[in-house]
């Protein structure tokens, strides 16, 4: 069997008129023109080379060619977080790691500064002590909530202010206003993790940020199917910047991971709703529980940063809450091994409920010290709220307070 190539799309014609033989067929299938309507979806480009009529439409700097360089699909999750963001552009990375890697190695250089907020992801802290110990890079850790504080570290080496949203996973929130415009007027660039926000609670740029970060893995996407990362720029010059390093450290995004996303935002404005609402609810009642004792979530009247969340996050406080059980370590191993409902696992984002130990997990490159430094206790549990049914997780959290209660005692 054979079928004359001019029934496919973008191989030419023989220059003797013949058919072409399966052996070529099966290596150049026809493409599916589309004309008259238009996908909903957004189309998953997974191939990773792209063909061209002429040299010069190759030669383009603008084109795709090659994915490592930049893929439609991947263009699209790009262009999608810049606009939630109102950034001028965005760059997606294969983890939310490879976002925060490819803007520090950018930024930072041997004997530059940088001033960090204390209570950071643990990824971020190791890559920080990594850059201090192989390149010379020196950091100053801050509270995140004084802008005099900030002030008083700044130095004529100083490259960047690194700040997250919501701190991982003490839940602090970072006056982004007021130590951006400290910043700001020394002329140092504003870094912000945004992950546990979100661009539906706080949009960084708008309050002086440069630069905003994502684990795209959590909520963006939010369904636990799903590795990336995407840093949003306000400025193409920068943007321009960490692209030319980031084309020649390759953690770029897989199309299949980028289109995922996409088909996961679709749905985060109701998923943070939820996990707003639910993380509230639950925080003020594990609050009042005698086996818990202290708590930490931006809704609540006592928590330290509580007028500038009100500020800043305006539409909730997140979907994660920072509990101290009131047994210690052995209460909350005895916790997390409880829970039915929720799960114990790493990450957060998800539309299931995820509780875990950060000392041993999130941070677990943390020594005792940094760890009380940055606020989290040896029995400092994570729990990353869901959208299941807020009294099914109450009273699957009440049972397994139970338990922690009756192992601590």
């Amino acid at each position: 069997m054979t079928i004359s190539a001019n029934d496919i799309t973008g191989v030419p014609a023989k220059t003797d008129g013949g058919a072409l033989r399966p052996e070529t067929l099966a290596v150049h299938p026809p493409r599916v023109e589309i004309s008259g309507s238009t996908p909903l979806g957004v189309p998953l480009h997974q191939g990773h080379v792209f063909a061209f009529d002429s040299a010069d439409a190759l030669a383009d700097p603008d084109t795709f060619l090659y994915s490592r360089m930049g893929n439609p699909t991947v263009r699209a999750l790009e262009d999608a977080v810049a606009r939630l963001e109102g950034g001028t552009g965005a760059l997606s990375y294969a983890s939310g790691m490879g976002a925060i890697s490819g803007v520090l190695h950018t930024l930072l250089s041997s004997g530059g500064h940088v001033i960090a907020q204390r209570c950071l992801y643990g990824g971020t802290y190791a890559l920080l002590t990594d850059l201090a110990g192989r390149w010379g890079v020196d950091v100053t850790y801050v509270s995140g909530t004084d802008p005099d504080e900030v002030r008083a570290a700044l130095r004529p080496e100083t490259r960047l202010l690194y700040l997250e949203t919501i701190a991982n996973p003490t839940t602090r929130v970072a006056d982004l206003p007021a130590l951006a415009a400290v910043a700001a007027g020394a002329g140092v660039p504003v870094a912000v993790d945004n992950t546990f926000a979100s661009p539906l609670l706080c949009r960084p740029l708008d309050h002086g940020a440069d630069v905003v970060l994502h684990s795209a893995t959590k909520y963006l996407a939010g369904h636990a199917d799903v590795l990336g990362g995407v840093a949003v720029f306000k400025d193409p010059a920068l943007q321009r910047r960490v692209r030319a390093h980031a084309v020649e450290q390759g953690a770029v995004t897989d199309p299949f991971a980028a289109w995922l996303t996409l088909r996961g935002m679709q749905t985060l404005p109701l998923r943070v709703e939820r996990q707003c609402a639910s993380a509230a609810t639950l925080a003020a009642r594990l609050a009042a529980h005698p086996a818990v004792a202290a708590v930490r979530h931006p809704s609540l009247a006592d928590h330290p940063d509580r007028a500038v969340a009100a500020r800043l996050l305006p539409a909730g406080g997140g979907g994660v809450i920072s509990a101290d059980l009131a047994g210690g370590r052995d209460a909350g191993r005895a916790f997390v091994e409880a829970v039915r409902v929720a799960s114990l696992s790493v990450s957060l984002g998800d539309v299931r409920t995820l509780v875990m130990h950060p000392a041993s997990t999130s941070h677990r490159q943390l020594d005792a010290e940094a760890l009380r430094t940055a606020g989290i206790g040896p029995g400092t549990l994570r729990l990353s709220v869901g959208i299941e049914h807020v009294e099914d997780l109450w009273a699957d959290l009440t049972q397994a307070l139970d338990k922690a209660a009756a192992h601590g005692a």
